[in-house]
């Protein structure tokens, strides 16, 4: 296989952004589905992290059909909410796109750790990354449920070799890529919820 298991991603990203440099819908939830293989890879230790991301996307897909033309753009499912003022709803597309971000978040971290820590176990760069990122918006009950997950992190070598794979591309250089490129897209979505007061939504 040429490339690796981060091209789609990367490919995927160069689509994201409008020529006027707007975060279109469809492009961003399918450069974050192409990361969901990747998650595999994990096994059961980021299963929770899985079906969040995949839960996320379905809502916010959802929404995006109901009227591709009216929500081509992602920050268009935000302000609709903010109008009718369903945006803080635990079911909203805004809560949804939240946590999507958080979650990514999360992996941009691990992959920055993976690659920067070469001498850390997984289960030391997950909790790392995790208390960087999900930790301050999880209450008890997501933060146990997460580090009982960690626990079972699988080896780090093992990983790195599975997710190499067949494949004859730099691992390591697509990772670095695929942190510096995706990263931007979550500080502007980031500062887009801020805007409104909708970036500390917590759980419970």
């Amino acid at each position: 296989m040429e490339g690796t298991v981060f091209t789609p991603a990367l490919e995927g990203i160069k689509l994201v952004k409008s020529e006027q440099g707007e975060i279109l819908t469809q492009p961003f939830l399918d450069a974050c589905k192409h990361i969901l293989p990747v998650i595999d890879n994990f096994g059961t230790s980021m299963a929770l992290v899985k079906s969040d991301i995949g839960g996320n996307i379905s809502r916010l897909e959802s929404k995006y059909a109901s009227n591709p033309t009216r929500f081509n753009y992602l920050y268009s499912l935000v302000q609709v909410e903010v109008e009718t003022k369903t945006a803080k709803s635990s079911s909203s597309c805004t809560n949804g796109l939240l946590w999507l971000t958080r979650a990514m978040d999360f992996l941009v971290a691990l992959f920055q750790n993976l690659i920067e820590h070469t001498d850390w176990s997984m289960s030391q760069a997950c909790t790392d990354s995790y208390n960087q990122t999900l930790k301050k918006w999880h209450g008890w009950l997501a933060s146990s449920s997460f580090t009982v997950a960690m626990k079972l992190a699988p080896d780090r070598k093992k990983f790195m070799e599975v997710i190499q794979g067949t494949s004859t591309g730099d691992i390591s250089a697509d990772i670095h890529k695929f942190c510096k490129d995706f990263s931007p897209l979550l500080e502007g979505n980031h500062k887009f919820l801020a805007r409104f007061g909708l970036d500390d939504m917590k759980a419970s």
